[in-house]
C-alpha cells in the first residue's frame, strides 16, 4: 500500500519521516509513504492515474483548496473550512476530502494541557486561521479574537465562524499586545518573522501555540516561555495532524510515541 504528500515545493517535507516511522512501529509491512511534487494544474490528472494501492494523500500548499474539487465526498469540517489537507481512498475508488489540521490543532493543544478555553486570540487571518477557528469551536470558546492588519480579511472568516457555530468573532487591529495577553489561548498563524517585534505582557496562565516550527523557537514563543506560559509548536501540529491521517489511511491506531521520536530526531539534524 502507498501514500504520499503532494505539493510544491515538497522536498523538505517531514511527513514521510512521520508516516514511515508509524508504519515500521505498527509493523505494517509493505506500506510506504513518499513525496510527490505536484502543482494545482497537475493534481486532477495525477489523482486520476493512481491505482488501487494508493490509500491516501496528504495535501500541502498550494493544493488545499483544489483538493476539494477532485473529491467525491467532502467531510463537514473540510467543507466548513473550504480546505482539505487529506484525501482518503473510498471503496468506490474515488476520494474523500478531510481536514486534519483542525482536529490536529485540538490534539496538540490537548498535549499542552488545554481542553477548554473562554477567550482565544488568533494572530493572522490566512488559511491556518480557519483551522484555528475550528479548534476554538472544539474548545467551546465564548470569545474569539482575530488580530490582523485588514478588517476585510477577518470579514472573510465570518462565514466560516458561523458555520462552525462560534458565537462571537471580534476583529482586533494589529498590533494590540495587551489584548493578546488577555487570551486564555493564543494561536499564532503568522509566517516566521511577522510577530518578531511584538512585545506581549504575557500572563503565565496563557497557553501559546505558534504554528511555525522552523526556525525554533520563534521570538514570540521564546518570550512567552520565559514568562512561564505553556508552549505548543508547529511541530506538535505537524505530528498531530499526521496521526489523524495515518489512522484514516491504515485503519490502525497510530503509534504516536514512535512517530514523535522520529519527527523530533529528524528536525534536530
Amino acid at each position: 500500500m502507498r501514500a504520499a504528500v503532494l505539493g510544491t515545493p515538497i522536498e523538505h517535507s517531514l511527513s514521510p519521516v512521520i508516516h514511515n516511522a508509524g508504519y515500521a512501529a505498527a509493523r505494517l509491512r509493505g506500506w510506504a509513504y513518499e513525496r510527490i511534487e505536484c502543482s494545482i494544474e497537475r493534481l486532477p490528472g495525477l489523482i486520476a492515474d493512481l491505482g488501487p494501492q494508493w490509500a491516501g494523500l496528504s495535501l500541502t500548499m498550494p493544493l488545499k483548496e483544489v483538493g476539494l474539487a477532485v473529491a467525491e465526498e467532502v467531510s463537514p469540517v473540510a467543507a466548513a473550512l473550504g480546505a482539505c489537507n487529506t484525501l482518503v481512498r473510498l471503496p468506490s475508488g474515488g476520494w474523500r476530502a478531510e481536514n486534519t489540521d483542525a482536529p490536529g490543532m485540538v490534539d496538540a493543544l490537548g498535549w499542552g494541557g488545554v481542553s477548554t478555553a473562554h477567550r482565544v486570540a488568533i494572530l493572522g487571518a490566512g488559511g491556518t486561521a480557519r483551522a484555528a477557528l475550528a479548534a476554538a469551536a472544539e474548545l467551546k470558546a465564548a470569545v474569539v479574537e482575530v488580530h490582523a492588519r485588514r478588517p476585510s480579511a477577518v470579514d472573510e472568516l465570518r462565514p466560516v465562524a458561523a458555520d462552525l457555530g462560534l458565537p462571537v468573532l471580534e476583529y482586533v487591529p494589529w498590533p494590540e499586545p495587551v489584548r493578546v495577553a488577555q487570551a486564555d489561548v493564543v494561536v499564532s498563524t503568522l509566517p516566521f518573522g511577522v510577530a518578531d517585534e511584538l512585545v506581549v505582557p504575557w500572563r503565565p496562565e496563557t497557553v501559546v501555540f505558534d504554528a511555525v516550527y522552523k526556525p525554533w523557537p520563534t521570538p514570540l514563543a521564546a518570550s512567552a516561555e520565559a514568562a512561564g506560559c505553556r508552549i505548543v509548536s508547529g511541530l506538535d501540529l505537524l505530528l498531530a495532524q499526521a496521526v489523524h491521517q495515518f489512522e484514516m489511511f491504515t485503519g490502525v491506531s497510530a503509534p504516536v510515541d514512535a512517530m514523535r521520536r522520529a519527527l523530533f530526531a529528524a528536525e534536530s539534524l
